[in-house]
């Protein structure tokens, strides 16, 4: 037989290229605020010798209104909450992969994978999980906190101190449970009975604010803060004596996903992200920066104690965590009025 150096090696060459994935160019992420640490974008970009680029927001909203104002088509990978993937499907703003493209798919738990809003995973793949409730300054108010009533009829002492997030389905999602009302509700009466109490709760808050919740508490600015629990937790680190409340009457449950936009203009890079992204490591990493839970099968053994310990993840038992609701657009049109008059 004839042995041709040269042949056996390119054979070499491909064979390693099979069990490596190369990959150039860019990737554009648009990601939450203070949410994914720097340096794991670095070790993808130098794994996969790839420019990663990222722009972040700080509700879900603004994001959906940022990629409908034109912006799609700019990026390849976005970060919605549950309630939001299902919006984005129904508006045709998601690419779609097969399962076979994502080699790390199997690391997934399987509760997380048949979920509401992207039945089987067609679009995305779960990011981290926490909740949205608030936080309360301890020095400032020593009574029951587990109540929305800290933000929709708060104790004298408190009024005048509080943040709520710049977020319309979670905050009207939490003055739903405050009522005890259907999440997109039509009935009339609960539609004015909601715009009448975040009016008349307006008057105690101080300010609109996703990306200042956190610093508010720790600088003591705000004495109230609807917070996401990542963010309360890194407020507890940073020196705030807050307590994060699980409300009796309900609290926001989120699940945050990467998904594959449409019109990505790196396709395939947004695909090999996503798949980096499901490594146990790497979604501990994830985890451990933000303070989130990780949907990610072996990923629990790289998380820190304190973050496994933390009462931000950890609801007491008689707690009840709801995801935001989806509204079908003609309700969603009395939400979204509710919300502008809000914001007058």
């Amino acid at each position: 037989m004839h042995f041709n150096p040269n042949v056996c090696a390119t054979a070499a060459f491909l064979a390693l290229s099979a069990g490596t994935a190369f990959a150039e160019g860019e990737l554009k992420l648009y990601h939450w605020f203070d949410y994914i640490p720097q340096e794991l974008l670095d070790q993808f970009a130098a794994e996969y010798d790839v420019t990663v680029t990222m722009d972040t927001f700080d509700s879900n909203e603004a994001m959906l209104a940022t990629l409908k104002a034109g912006k799609l088509g700019d990026y390849d990978v976005a970060f919605p909450s549950d309630y939001m993937v299902e919006i984005m499907a129904n508006e045709g703003m998601l690419d779609t992969f097969e399962r076979t493209e994502l080699t790390n798919f199997e690391n997934i738990m399987p509760q997380w994978i048949d979920v509401s809003f992207d039945p089987g995973r067609n679009s995305s793949i779960p990011y981290q999980w926490g909740s949205t409730n608030f936080a309360v300054n301890n020095a400032a108010y020593s009574g029951d906190v587990n109540t929305t009533s800290i933000l929709f009829d708060p104790p004298e002492e408190l009024r005048g101190q509080i943040n709520v997030l710049d977020s319309q389905g979670e905050l009207l999602a939490l003055a739903s449970m405050h009522l005890s009302i259907p999440q997109c509700t039509s009935d009339r009466e609960q539609l004015q009975a909601l715009n009448d109490l975040v009016q008349a709760a307006r008057e105690n808050w101080a300010s609109f604010g996703s990306d200042i919740a956190k610093d508010s508490l720790v600088s003591g600015d705000a004495l109230v803060s609807m917070i996401y629990s990542g963010q309360a937790a890194k407020a507890r680190a940073e020196g705030a004596d807050i307590s994060y409340a699980f409300p009796s009457e309900g609290y926001v449950l989120f699940a945050d996903s990467a998904v594959l936009l449409a019109d990505a203009p790196n396709r395939d890079n947004a695909i090999l992200f996503m798949n980096f992204l499901l490594e146990p490591e790497n979604a501990a990493a994830v985890s451990n920066f933000a303070q989130y839970g990780s949907s990610i099968i072996g990923a629990h053994e790289f998380l820190t104690e304190e973050l496994r310990n933390s009462p931000e993840l950890n609801p007491p038992s008689n707690a009840t965590g709801r995801f935001v609701q989806a509204c079908v657009e003609d309700v969603q049109v009395v939400y979204d009025t509710i919300w502008t008059n809000l914001k007058e």
